[in-house]
């Protein structure tokens, strides 16, 4: 089987390119797949990212391992894409270039047969033409007004007066 991918460039214009690939392919052939596509040297670290329905992001997998610990974190090559995407899990982020944070929204559109003679990864579509530059990303956490903490303001009248950070031992234990 192939997996039919869109991967939509996280941009103010609409630039996408449509992938095809084989089932048993890893993330990262998926990756390189991605990084040809829309022109890229391929010489820069990239992960994809888990995420749900609404692209919120989740489990990082990146290209390389870059764990304390070698062999403990699982790497694009360890996922194979029938495995870890499918018809009801079909969102994954995509970031190449840390530093300027190209980042994709990619999708699984189909899933059909082979086709005879054809060779994979292949592009299918290309729309519109990639920036000079990423576009500048904000990373700013939703805030809500659902944290209580029981305290108000005559709970912070205990820290006032001549109490300083030296009275709770802080100076003594810095190194």
């Amino acid at each position: 089987m192939i997996y039919k991918f869109r991967a939509i460039l996280d941009a103010e214009e609409d630039i996408f390119r449509d992938i095809a690939i084989e089932k048993e392919a890893t993330l990262e052939d998926l990756h390189n797949a991605i990084v040809n596509a829309f022109g890229f040297d391929g010489t820069e670290m990239a992960a994809f990212y888990t995420c749900d329905e609404s692209w919120a992001q989740d489990q990082e997998i990146p290209l390389f391992d870059t764990g304390d610990v070698p062999g403990e974190t699982r790497i694009m090559n360890d996922f194979i894409l029938e495995d870890n995407l499918d018809k009801y899990e079909t969102k994954i982020i995509y970031v190449y270039d840390f530093f300027n944070m190209w980042t994709f929204l990619v999708e699984l559109a189909a899933i059909e047969e082979k086709e005879d003679g054809q060779t994979y990864p292949s592009l299918l579509f290309s729309h519109g033409e990639i920036p000079t530059t990423a576009q500048d990303k904000s990373f700013e956490a939703e805030l809500t007004n659902d944290f209580n903490d029981d305290y108000d303001e005559d709970d912070l009248d205990m820290l006032e007066g001549d109490d300083g950070i030296e009275d709770y031992g802080f100076e003594e234990n810095w190194n």
